[in-house]
């Protein structure tokens, strides 16, 4: 097997994998080529598995042994960040190639959006008691906008903040009548990771919004949105974030009849704008 084609086989075979796999194949795009050049040990506990796990994955690529995998790797590292630079260099050279990158990526994502998911999504969010959103580094401000947007829709929804002492006292009175949104994109986020468990453990629902290559969570989403690889451009747009979101609060408000709150939100709008000059 050729070592150019490890990271597209990786992402072909990644959802017909078992978990322990899965989370090999993480690491190893997370960090690609490092996390593949050092010990088969290293790489295992990176990953929170066993060796053995790691193998078989191994052998699931077409490679005799590990060390065969690592001199693959390395024959080609090189010669494949020059491809990806000199690719990078072409596509944003003019506005053309960096539209068409969107504009692919929106597509993908569009199509990922299916209209059952979306019932289940605007079902869970316009039936919970409570909203609750968060999102990483990036990923915070497509967790910020569905709050703004749902806080005029319906009433419970907040942000999660994010100082731990805030976070544990919105876990104590959090149960099965809350719903929790969550943006986790690569890399994932540990301190989003612990807040979903936690909230999780008090029984609140989970509607997950992640990339091809899954979050660590997705096994604990009730709801789960997969963007496809053609949304994660070399700066992991967040228009298509925002755009699922667009779509998730369109069909939720379909399903909570805001019209009343939004005038009521309307008039203190204005009752508490100061009058011009």
């Amino acid at each position: 097997m050729e070592s150019e084609s490890l990271e597209p086989r990786l992402t072909e075979i990644y959802p017909q994998l078992p978990p322990g796999e899965r989370a090999i194949v993480r690491v190893l795009l997370d960090d690609y080529p490092f996390a593949a050049l050092g010990s088969l040990r290293a790489l295992a506990d990176r990953a929170g598995v066993s060796p053995p796990t790691a193998s078989r994955l191994v052998g699931r690529l077409g490679f005799s042994g590990f060390a065969e995998f690592q001199d693959a790797v390395r024959a080609t590292a090189r010669e494949q960040e020059r491809s990806r630079l000199r690719e990078f260099v072409t596509q944003q050279s003019g506005s053309q190639g960096a539209a068409q990158n969107l504009r692919a990526g929106m597509e993908g994502t569009l199509a990922a959006a299916t209209g059952p998911l979306l019932t289940a999504a605007a079902t869970l969010l316009a039936e919970a008691g409570r909203v609750w959103a968060l999102g990483g580094p990036l990923s915070e401000l497509a967790a910020e906008y569905l709050i703004r947007q749902l806080a005029g829709l319906r009433p419970g929804a907040h942000r999660v903040p994010g100082a731990p002492h805030a976070r544990a006292r919105t876990l104590l009175d959090m149960g099965p009548s809350d719903v929790l949104v969550a943006y986790d994109f690569r890399r994932y986020s540990t301190d989003t990771a612990r807040y979903v468990r936690a909230a999780r453990s008090r029984g609140a629902r989970l509607i997950l919004v992640t990339d091809a290559w899954e979050s660590p969570l997705a096994d604990q989403a009730e709801v789960l949105f997969r963007l496809p690889r053609e949304a994660a451009g070399p700066i992991a747009p967040l228009t298509h974030e925002i755009a699922l979101t667009e779509l998730v609060l369109v069909a939720t408000a379909s399903r909570v009849a805001p019209a009343a709150r939004l005038a009521d939100l309307d008039a203190l709008t204005q009752a508490l704008t100061p009058p011009g000059p």
